[in-house]
């Protein structure tokens, strides 16, 4: 009797592989070898599983997307029922943030695939729907009149972080002590 397949574990593995490519070397060293040498498999199977670069790319992509929301849902969970809308922005943000040496990778993968987007406008359609929905959950938490901007500017700081964290420009505490002072100003009386 023949072997039943799990091809999303499968895919998954090929998918973690192209991630630890690009992680090492980035995202111009993600070919169809490399991925095949990376996790083990022939090239074949590769094939077998995405037919294009960009189908591959694309699956890797919603694994760190997924994996990023496990981490997000798991932090929120720890707060209980109803936090206050500041503890559950800074613990959303600091679980996306790339501060330990998992989330880095995810963190090179997310920023290699943001900048494969930006030349690849039909792959960048996913990301448009996450950063859109991420603008209106933030807006929703904060404060008083101009939300949706300044929900705005608080994912590019918390994108800006993410890119000085991964360059190391910024260490944890740097990052963390920027995204507190931000928080701060949104979140005070006078905002």
């Amino acid at each position: 009797m023949p072997r039943k397949v799990d091809t999303h574990q499968r895919r998954t593995r090929i998918a973690d592989a192209l991630m630890r490519v690009a992680a090492e070397q980035g995202l111009e060293a993600v070919s169809l070898r490399h991925v095949a040498a990376a996790a083990g498999v022939s090239p074949g199977m590769v094939q077998h599983y995405f037919r294009t670069k960009d189908e591959m790319m694309g699956f890797a992509l919603e694994v760190v997307r997924d994996r990023t929301q496990v981490r997000v849902t798991e932090a929120l969970a720890r707060l209980g029922v109803e936090p206050e809308p500041r503890l559950l922005l800074r613990t959303m943000i600091t679980a996306i943030l790339p501060l330990d040496a998992e989330t880095r990778d995810d963190g090179r993968v997310a920023l290699a695939f943001l900048a494969y987007t930006a030349v690849r406008p039909a792959a960048a359609s996913a990301l448009r729907e996450d950063t859109t929905q991420m603008t209106a959950f933030i807006a929703r938490l904060l404060p008083g009149p101009g939300a949706e901007p300044a929900a705005a500017g608080l994912l590019a700081l918390m994108e800006g972080l993410g890119v000085y964290l991964l360059g190391g420009h910024y260490t944890t505490e740097q990052a963390l002590a920027a995204l507190d002072a931000q928080l701060d100003r949104l979140f005070s009386p006078r905002a």
